[in-house]
């Protein structure tokens, strides 16, 4: 089968809304081509190069969303539909600089459209113990304390290496304890609440509105082998769950961030953890207003490129 490569030229603010262009259609998973990106990787420490040296060496001055599309009946509905939206981002920005928003297209084979997959992830440190591999590469050389979480790309957002998943990951680490109880709300590919488990959780609780989501949410916990640890639920941020948690954990956006902190203290244990991110930087003030008004204590915030983390407690 023949595929077709879809790259739109756009900035750091604007990635994630042309992504969403892509999901509209049923695109499952986008390269994002960012050289802040590379940038901050390089810059820190704990990080493998995770980009191959042929595509740093070639990389575009402009941020790139890359998406691949079968070459069947249904290419050119999709592609007009996606021409549509993207359109419509640069007549509506939303006070995002959203760049040139150019649209280029290429045809590629079924190997061609597999390597260009797989080129774009190595195994990266996301945090001072979790190391994330794709499933295709060898493991590397690990610290005694490390831990090796398998997640491949492709499949639905969240592989592990955006700011805002890293963000939350180092959280996680570092104010994990063992034997948790965590809740992943709006769990992507369940890389965060794999991540809790791994990182010494006794159970998490995934959900996700999307049943492809969940589905694959399924089948990363049986790849690194917790699937009797994480349960998987099909539904709308916390309307699904009941009890309290140690934990909480929301990587979504900052308005629905807002308000989960209404009610998220029904679901946090005493001196439990909110831990959110997908928060734009200038988005920060609100969400810790929120926090705050809602009788939350912030215990830290921090960001990452154009995002912010917060991490606040429900006091006893």
């Amino acid at each position: 089968m023949d595929w077709i490569e879809i790259i739109v030229k756009t900035t750091t603010e604007g990635a994630d809304m042309v992504a969403q262009a892509f999901y509209e259609v049923g695109v499952t998973g986008v390269v994002v081509e960012d050289p802040i990106d590379i940038e901050l990787a390089q810059l820190e420490e704990c990080t493998w190069d995770y980009i191959d040296d042929s595509i740093l060496a070639n990389m575009s001055e402009d941020v790139l969303v890359k998406a691949y599309i079968s070459n069947d009946a249904s290419f050119t509905d999709k592609y007009a539909f996606i021409k549509e939206r993207i359109e419509q981002l640069g007549r509506q920005s939303y006070g995002l600089e959203m760049g040139t928003l150019e649209i280029n297209i290429s045809t590629l084979n079924e190997e061609d459209w597999s390597n260009n997959w797989k080129q774009y992830y190595k195994p990266i440190k996301v945090s001072e113990r979790l190391v994330i591999k794709p499933s295709w590469e060898p493991l590397p050389a690990l610290e005694a304390d490390e831990l090796v979480l398998e997640m491949d790309p492709g499949m639905a957002f969240g592989t592990g290496t955006h700011e805002t998943t890293t963000l939350c990951i180092e959280a996680i680490d570092r104010y994990i304890q063992k034997g948790a109880e965590v809740a992943d709300i709006g769990c992507g590919t369940g890389v965060l609440g794999i991540s809790a488990i791994l990182l010494g959780a006794e159970k998490a609780t995934a959900v996700d509105v999307d049943s492809n989501a969940v589905r694959i949410t399924a089948e990363n916990a049986r790849r690194n082998h917790v699937e009797d640890s994480l349960e998987v639920i099909h539904g709308n941020l916390l309307d699904p769950i009941q009890g309290q948690y140690d934990m909480v954990i929301a990587n979504i956006i900052a308005d629905v961030i807002i308000q989960l902190t209404d009610t998220i203290s029904d679901y946090l244990k005493p001196n439990g953890l909110f831990i959110t991110s997908g928060i734009i930087q200038d988005r920060l003030t609100d969400v810790v207003g929120a926090m705050k008004t809602a009788g939350l204590e912030i215990i830290e915030t921090k960001t990452k490129g154009e995002w912010a983390m917060v991490v606040c407690k429900l006091n006893a």
